[in-house]
Formats: C-alpha cells, sequence, structure tokens
C-alpha cells in the first residue's frame, strides 16, 4: 500500500492499481478525490468533506463510489442512487481492493456549549492502516500505522501523546495539520519525536502535502 499526504486530513491510499481516498476536504488539494475508485468521510466538518469537490470527483467518474454516515450520505445520495453507501460502528466493507472497518460514533467534544456530531473512523486492511477522523478513537485492535490528529480545536498534546501510547502502532503519521504554520510544525515534530517525552515504541513522521510512503 502507498499513502500520499493530499493536505491536511486527507490521504491517497493505493494498491495494485486501485485507489481509496479519506477526507477530501476544503483544506486538502483541490482534486484530491478526483479519479479516486472510492471515496470514504468520516464526518460533515468541511475541512473533511467539501461537498462541491465530492460532487466534481462523483461526477467525473460513474464508477466512483461513497462511504460516509448518515449526515452525509444523506446530502449525497439522492443525486447518486447506489453509489452513496451510508455506515456506521461495527460495520465491515470491501471498498476499490481495501477492506475497511468503521469504528467510533462521535466528534470529540470542541466545548460543552457546542453540541457534538457524528464521527466514524476507518480501519484499513486488518489495522494495516486507522484514520480516526476528529476523535481519539480506541479501534480495540492491533493498528499498525495510526494517522494521528497532530493540532485542533478539540484536542491538546498530552491527548494525542497518551492516544499513541494507547493504540502502540508501528508509526503514527500526522494529519489535520492545516492549522500549523512551520514553525508550529516544527514544534510537534520535536515534540513527538525523539527528543520528546517519547510515543512507546511508536515512529513519528510527516507527509508534507503531495508527498508519499510506502506502508
Amino acid at each position: 500500500m502507498e499513502i500520499t499526504k493530499k493536505g491536511h486530513s486527507c490521504v491517497r491510499l493505493t494498491k495494485e492499481g486501485r485507489t481509496l481516498v479519506i477526507d477530501p476536504g476544503g483544506f486538502s488539494e483541490e482534486d484530491a478525490a478526483l479519479g479516486a475508485e472510492a471515496v470514504l468521510v468520516t464526518h460533515e466538518h468541511p475541512d473533511h468533506f467539501d461537498e462541491g469537490r465530492l460532487r466534481a470527483a462523483l461526477d467525473a467518474d460513474a464508477a466512483t463510489e461513497l462511504w460516509t454516515l448518515r449526515s452525509v450520505a444523506e446530502r449525497l445520495a439522492p443525486a447518486y442512487p447506489g453509489r452513496v453507501h451510508e455506515v456506521g460502528e461495527g460495520d465491515t466493507f470491501r471498498a476499490a481492493g481495501f477492506d475497511v472497518e468503521v469504528h467510533g460514533q462521535l466528534h470529540a467534544v470542541i466545548h460543552p456549549d457546542l453540541p457534538r456530531i457524528t464521527n466514524v473512523g476507518y480501519a484499513v486492511d486488518d489495522g494495516a492502516l486507522f484514520h480516526p477522523g476528529d476523535a481519539l478513537t480506541d479501534p480495540g485492535r492491533p493498528v499498525r500505522t495510526l494517522l494521528l490528529p497532530v493540532h485542533a480545536p478539540w484536542n491538546k498534546f498530552s491527548e494525542i501523546l497518551d492516544y499513541v501510547r494507547r493504540l502502540a502502532p508501528e508509526r503514527a503519521l500526522a494529519i489535520h495539520d492545516g492549522l500549523l504554520s512551520d514553525a508550529g510544525l516544527a514544534v510537534y515534530g520535536r515534540n513527538l519525536g525523539p527528543q520528546g517525552p517519547g510515543l512507546g515504541g511508536a515512529d513519528y513522521a510527516r507527509l508534507a502535502p503531495g508527498e508519499s510512503a510506502a506502508l
């Protein structure tokens, strides 16, 4: 499997010539979802779900399909019958040749005065990769590569560090970093790297937008 960062929380996975994209939102590269055989969306916030861009991808290729939770699916299903699939915690499915498990139910708390929305995470290919969306969900299974939301209005450094330690992946790759400056990225890199308090054996790395790596 190869992973390509497409900006913020969006990643593009390729395997055996097939492509799956997770969370092509407004902070992602504009063409992030184009040409994907399958698209997964974790929740409705615009930095994860850009309706216009996703419609453009669905219109461009009649074979492209979408898996997502109800709040997103109900906005797109009428226009793309049979191609938009509603999922929730505990569901499993196969998309673009990838085996996917759905974990989690709710977005992390931003503030008690703000209502929580739904959010799901996706474990891909028997835990080869886990994208939690906007939550620190424990999928209750081994994870080799954890996509780690490093910076958001709903988290703090101690929480994400303890999250990595709890899940004990082989590696943590940074996502949800679109609001960080170069200076901020450097701070997170130091604190999550060898100079920091330690991730319990996991390796930390960040892919720049457009950069790829083999998993």
